[in-house]
């Protein structure tokens, strides 16, 4: 079994660059079969079985640097010794060996004095990019009116190496569902994808940052680079001159787009003006290094592109299990399912702007996410159609049901004419429960009609709405000759009414027609 930086390496090599299979084996030193089946199955995440390495010094490794911290700090005799950093630890529950503490220190001494040597020195080499081949990535931090609410924003800022042009998107946090939806987009706006993606060492793509360039890449961050088939490299720590160009794009953008921004009603409307306005700006700003505009080089750029494949499905899984209440817990707020998979595990896929819940391979139903500024106490999002399995059971419990204050206003105007009559909450649920089988807006249609008329019963509304539904469909025509003829002639025959004048000498039953 491969991992997935060796498929996405593969399928790049294969799919992107047209190396042979056996240039591939070659460079690989896998068997051309393995090479084959991966690229005959279109995988882009292979699976295997989870491998944890971790080390007993784990759960203390914060700990352990901020002790060596402080001692870096002290004079030569002050500091405690590595086995008296290790007693302390084991005083607070560590049961590794004094070697493994002592492999730590070793290795963070030395990674604070290459840091010395290096940081400030203020030196550094012109880089050149060609076309496609590279772009830059990087977040910030800036405040927009939405909804006449001053809202602080996390803005993915993207910017091509060669033709210097830049995309932004707002969101509301930096999380992996975000950075994916980024890139999605991203990518359209420049009309396909380039070699090379350039990043920092952010969390949503790297999970640990070892010696050198060496990297723990997230798991679901190397499934869309395999996706997209563009290599990704990252920057040294704390170095941020090795994407310059996209960082000086965030100082840039304050003055050029965020002075300039007005307030909007969504942050949709944000997105809208911000991609708007990246293009202006594109046809505005001189390149610098070549003739004409940033728009101009980015013309010449977008032949040596990768086009754009079909868009990343960028969410982010996560296991939860239906309250008896029919809701999930999601960042303090609360999702009501369908009443059927109460008290049931589901799955639940987090989007940037939606959250999907998943069942025994099907999508259940789908919610529009809240995300809390405050921390405050989370909300509940109902949708009362998942409800309506179990008020058909308890009729008495849509009288205070938290999910029916809700309902249309037709609805909500049947549910009192109703109330009042017995049996009236059976006979309200039997027609909310109309718009499991027919569409809801005719159902409304329906209820209106019936009010309207004065007579809100189920008897009459069900009148209506079949006449409604008679009235869409349109009949077949039936083409009829102009004369219809008989296929079978019938026949005078008066030979049964003689058989009825017949008098026998001997009494007998005659047989009449039936």
């Amino acid at each position: 079994m491969i991992d997935v930086a060796t498929l996405s390496v593969i399928r790049r090599w294969a799919l992107r660059e047209k190396l042979s299979i056996r240039e591939i084996a070659r460079r690989t030193h896998l068997s051309r079969n393995t090479i084959r089946k991966y690229l005959r199955s279109d995988t882009v995440e292979p699976r295997y079985a989870q491998r944890s390495n971790a080390s007993k010094l784990d759960p203390f490794a914060g700990k352990l640097t901020s002790w060596l911290v402080v001692e870096s700090r002290k004079g030569r005799k002050q500091r405690r010794s590595i086995k008296q950093i290790q007693l302390d630890l084991v005083s607070l529950g560590f049961t590794g060996s004094y070697g493994r503490v002592a492999a730590f220190a070793r290795s963070w001494c030395a990674a604070q004095q290459t840091a010395l040597q290096t940081t400030g020195l203020g030196t550094f080499v012109p880089l050149v990019f060609g076309a496609g081949e590279a772009f830059q990535f990087d977040w910030s931090e800036d405040w927009a009116v939405i909804a006449g609410v001053r809202t602080k924003l996390q803005v993915a800022h993207f910017k091509l190496s060669y033709s210097r042009a830049f995309y932004l998107q707002a969101y509301p946090l930096q999380t992996h569902e975000m950075l994916f939806d980024a890139h999605n987009r991203a990518f359209v706006a420049f009309g396909g994808v380039p070699r090379r993606g350039i990043y920092d060492n952010m969390r949503t793509a790297v999970d640990r940052v070892g010696r050198g360039k060496r990297r723990v890449v997230n798991a679901r961050f190397s499934t869309m680079v395999s996706h997209y088939l563009f290599e990704a490299e990252f920057c040294n720590p704390a170095s941020g001159w090795e994407k310059g160009q996209v960082e000086k794009n965030v100082r840039d953008a304050r003055h050029r787009i965020w002075h300039t921004a007005l307030a909007f009603a969504s942050l949709d409307a944000l997105n809208s003006w911000l991609a708007d306005r990246c293009r202006q700006l594109w046809q505005e700003i001189a390149h610098g290094q070549l003739s004409g505009t940033v728009f101009d080089a980015w013309q010449q750029e977008v032949p040596a592109f990768m086009p754009v494949p079909r868009p990343f499905d960028s969410y982010i899984g996560c296991g939860k299990r239906v309250s008896p209440t029919c809701l999930v817990n999601f960042e303090r707020n609360r999702y009501s399912v369908p009443a059927s998979y109460a008290n049931r595990p589901v799955s639940l896929h987090v989007y940037a702007d939606r959250l999907v819940v998943v069942a025994e391979g099907q999508a259940v139903c789908e919610h529009k996410r809240v995300i809390n500024r405050s921390h405050d106490a989370g909300q509940t999002i109902y949708d009362w159609h998942h409800y309506l399995a179990v008020v058909q059971r308890k009729p008495g419990a849509l009288r205070n049901g938290a999910p029916f204050t809700q309902l249309p206003p037709a609805f909500k105007q049947l549910q009192a004419a109703l109330a009042r009559q017995p049996g009236g909450d059976r006979e309200i649920v039997e027609v909310l429960a109309l718009v499991l089988h027919h569409d809801e807006q005719v159902v409304l249609t329906a209820v209106e009609l019936a009010l309207e008329a004065g007579a809100p019963s189920k008897t009459h509304i069900l009148n209506i709405l079949h006449r409604l539904i008679d009235r869409q469909i349109d009949p077949e025509p039936v083409t009829s000759p102009q004369a219809l003829h008989l296929q079978v002639e019938p026949a005078s025959n008066v030979l049964r009414y003689d058989q009825l004048r017949k008098m026998p000498g001997k009494k007998q039953e005659v047989r009449h027609a039936s």
